[in-house]
């Protein structure tokens, strides 16, 4: 993986979200949120995976709706972070976080209903072994989502510490191919890059959003996003 040992830092932990979810951040954490629960739907009762789950942005959200899940994530330091959110939305109970290896998930067959992973593929260096251990240990569904390949993110990725895996569509069918996966509904979204929006105070991000949004609604809008959202089905 990309920058395991940027990503395992203490500081980066403790200020992963405020640098990128304030100020115009903040309209990518809602349309990230939205995307999850559009794909899975309805989670009470549901027992999900979430891999490479961070601070635990949607393993938190996803508890306080009802579903059983567990949190995933190489770094410590990132899972507690998780650990107080999970305590201080009193959801504790129904969210694990675990350490570990998304390319050796320790977990049996067809265990989970659904297994998502977010902000995931871009730092994967090898994407087909992570996905086929998802499309393992899920019964029946797998949600994720990649930077693309021929978007303005391929101009903005060069200024990256680590830089981005980027997608075309191509690759993505051949990854989809490979596991065993089948593409029930995809969604493409943003034309300007994420950091762009960061930078900007909410209100102004909110203003450009509005214009990414009518671009988005074209015949073009697909074709320019530079983000896309996969639900597929075992």
């Amino acid at each position: 993986m990309k920058g395991q040992e940027w990503y395992q830092a203490d500081t980066v932990a403790e200020e992963y979200e405020s640098k990128r979810f304030s100020r115009g951040g903040r309209l990518i954490d809602r349309r990230e949120k939205q995307a999850v629960l559009d794909a899975i739907g309805p989670v009470d009762e549901k027992k999900v995976l979430e891999v490479a789950c961070g601070t635990g942005r949607f393993t938190v959200m996803l508890a306080e709706r009802g579903a059983d899940i567990t949190g995933l994530d190489i770094s410590g330091p990132m899972l507690q972070q998780g650990r107080e959110k999970a305590k201080a939305a009193d959801v504790d109970d129904r969210v694990e976080f675990m350490r570990g290896d998304a390319a050796r998930l320790p977990f049996p067959d067809n265990h989970f209903d659904t297994v998502l992973a977010m902000r995931f593929f871009h730092l994967a260096d090898t994407p087909a072994a992570f996905l086929a251990e998802m499309r393992r240990v899920a019964k029946e569904q797998v949600f994720f989502d990649t930077f693309n390949r021929f978007s303005t993110r391929s101009l903005y990725n060069w200024a990256l510490p680590m830089g981005s895996r980027l997608y075309s569509r191509w690759e993505i069918d051949r990854l989809l191919d490979g596991a065993g996966l089948e593409l029930a509904e995809e969604d493409h979204d943003w034309v300007l890059p994420y950091g762009f929006y960061r930078k900007m105070p909410n209100e102004l991000a909110a203003s450009i959003r509005s214009i990414d949004t009518a671009i988005g609604g074209t015949p073009l809008g697909d074709k320019l996003a530079s983000v896309s959202y996969w639900n597929t089905h075992v």
